[in-house]
């Protein structure tokens, strides 16, 4: 039996189609079917996260090593990551050019591009700091991505260290919200978030750590509002 052809092979094959001349953003054009999402997925998150690490006007050797913590990467496989990484570095397309393309590739607003939006978050507190610059690059990034503003400081807020873990902002609700909503509302986001609905989507195995993140946070939130509730 033929041995199963590795995701980071996927991408090194993505990359050799490009015809010559052609920059990175034109991969998204050729991966539009669903079994080529993950390699997309990944695609994606490496592209704009190279963009994002000139964001604060150096490229840390902590920012690389950070894909290595979204993503497993096999020893022989760097090569193919190391490329996906170069060519958005040097590619003359802005980010919002990739940002644009991704968007309309998985449907503004989705899912998958929540979990994009929290990868780009692991890669831009690698260096232990979250810059100014970072902040701005994600906050347009998800705007292109037709994400909500709400949706944005939840994910910020689960991820930020120095941004204050309001639950009702990770819940993305309004305060006083009644708990049986509140409840709901948990539910709802952490079944989202679950690996395997993330896997589901088009995000590769190699990134589920990014949904088990995220339901963390979601249930450290709930657990505050629900003792808060229950003390009141």
């Amino acid at each position: 039996m033929d041995k199963p052809v590795s995701l980071w092979s996927r991408i090194g094959q993505a990359l050799a189609a490009l015809a010559r001349g052609e920059g990175l953003a034109a991969v998204f054009d050729h991966l539009r079917a669903p079994p080529e999402r993950s390699v997309a997925f990944t695609i994606a998150v490496i592209a704009l996260g190279a963009k994002m690490a000139k964001a604060d006007g150096q490229v840390t050797r902590d920012e690389v090593a950070a894909f290595r913590r979204v993503f497993q990467i096999p020893p022989d496989e760097e090569d193919n990551a190391a490329r996906v990484f170069n060519l958005a570095r040097t590619d003359v397309a802005g980010f919002d050019a990739y940002a644009r393309k991704i968007a309309a590739m998985f449907g503004q607003g989705s899912d998958v591009l929540k979990d994009l939006l929290e990868g780009l978050f692991v890669i831009a507190l690698a260096d232990g700091d979250y810059h100014e610059a970072e902040d701005a690059f994600l906050e347009e990034v998800a705007r292109i991505f037709g994400l909500e503003d709400c949706c944005f400081r939840s994910i910020r807020a689960s991820f930020v260290p120095d941004a204050i873990p309001d639950p009702w902002t990770v819940l993305e609700l309004p305060p006083g919200t009644p708990m049986p909503d509140v409840r709901a509302r948990w539910r709802e986001l952490v079944r989202e978030a679950h690996p395997d609905r993330a896997i589901a989507r088009g995000l590769p195995p190699e990134a589920v750590r990014l949904a088990e993140a995220r339901t963390i946070a979601l249930n450290r939130a709930w657990e505050e509002l629900r003792q808060g509730a229950e003390a009141g």
